[in-house]
């Protein structure tokens, strides 16, 4: 085993302790629309074009940093490759090279996933609860799962299974928009109902959210977030 394969391995077993411990740590940041700053000289023809090595790198960087799903960290290095490209179109072999690296990017994926570093199944569990307790609907939450990736068979699987999990969620958004149980001024029940329309729970349970008693609901949100 080369040095560079070496460094590899021991920087992997590192972080696979790291982010098992943040699956279930509540400030762990979920990735974002875009990577993390990744400065570039001048010159891009100084900037050496991505391989398998420093993609493997970046990749570790990454989940180091951010919860993320296989079709996540693919686009993460897929745009890496096309930001050098973009910087590199002057070279004769910027095509080339760029599709040499894409095609290492499987590759690192699979064993991202083999050492641990990337589950979908455990970041769809984590993340619809927490969907769940910020106040989204069913429906919202797995449009969310499926925007980062998820099939859609496993977005409904993880979806939560209590009988009052999407009351719960209506009356976590009840209070964050003040309306229903938690209203300071004269109820207007075609606006709060619209609000959780438009935010994904059905009829019925908008319903009983609004017309739940405040102290009740309160109960209900503290044994949910217990």
């Amino acid at each position: 085993m080369g040095a560079g394969e070496a460094s590899f391995h021991l920087n992997a077993a590192r972080l696979v302790c790291r982010i098992a411990r943040a699956w279930h740590r509540p400030g762990m940041t979920t990735e974002t629309a875009r990577d993390p700053p990744d400065p570039s000289g001048p010159d891009p023809f100084a900037r050496p074009p991505p391989d398998a090595a420093s993609l493997r790198e970046a990749a570790l960087n990454y989940l180091a940093r951010y919860a993320t799903t296989e079709a996540g960290l693919r686009r993460v290095l897929h745009r890496r490759v096309d930001q050098w490209a973009r910087q590199a179109s002057g070279r004769e072999d910027a095509s080339e090279r760029a599709a040499e690296a894409k095609a290492a990017v499987a590759g690192i994926i699979a064993r991202m996933v083999e050492l641990g570093l990337l589950n979908d199944a455990v970041f769809a569990e984590t993340r619809a609860r927490g969907l769940a307790l910020s106040g989204r609907s069913r429906r919202a939450i797995s449009a969310r799962l499926m925007a980062k990736g998820i099939d859609a068979d496993r977005a409904r699987a993880v979806l939560p299974e209590e009988e009052d999990s999407e009351l719960i969620s209506a009356l976590i958004l009840a209070r964050k928009r003040r309306i229903g149980p938690f209203r300071k001024a004269d109820p207007d029940q075609n606006r709060e109902q619209g609000v959780l329309a438009r935010a994904g729970f059905p009829r019925d349970v908008a319903l009983k959210a609004l017309e739940m008693d405040p102290e009740a609901a309160e109960d209900a949100i503290r044994v949910a977030r217990a």
